[in-house]
């Protein structure tokens, strides 16, 4: 016997690919610009290699900044900061080491990995941002 997905059986609150990755970018958006008036700058967007994504690469005077954006329109049962879990964490550090390689920065550059919570505030947001928040294993 075959099962088939229909409409009926699937989640209702599930989001389609096209659409998350839509309001993902809005909300990288939303956080590169709370961290350019923070003095960051821009560097890259969207980075991507085959173990992983990286959501924003900015510089902070002369550090490399790999940013991890999330979004979650409740933070009652959850930080958007604390649903990044141990398996992410690690696939963004050695995400963050194949971009230093490929671009030959693996020595010239000091660097670190920020977290940027967003969630709906009435009708504007609330950014918990923290620097340095993942760090390699030592």
């Amino acid at each position: 016997m075959s099962y088939w997905k229909t409409a009926s059986n699937q989640n209702p609150r599930a989001i389609a690919p096209a659409h998350r990755r839509h309001s993902g970018n809005a909300y990288e958006q939303l956080a590169a610009d709370y961290l350019r008036s923070q003095g960051l700058d821009l560097i890259s967007s969207n980075y991507q290699c085959k173990l992983g994504e990286i959501d924003l690469i900015m510089k902070h005077r002369e550090m490399l900044v790999f940013v991890e954006v999330r979004y979650r329109l409740n933070s009652d049962f959850m930080s958007p900061i604390v649903s990044i879990n141990s398996r992410k964490q690690n696939k963004l550090i050695r995400t963050a080491q194949v971009y230093l390689k490929q671009h030959h920065l693996t020595d010239a550059v000091p660097c670190r990995i920020d977290v940027v919570g967003i969630t709906p505030l009435g009708g504007s947001y609330r950014f918990e941002w923290i620097p340095n928040a993942i760090q390699p294993g030592i």
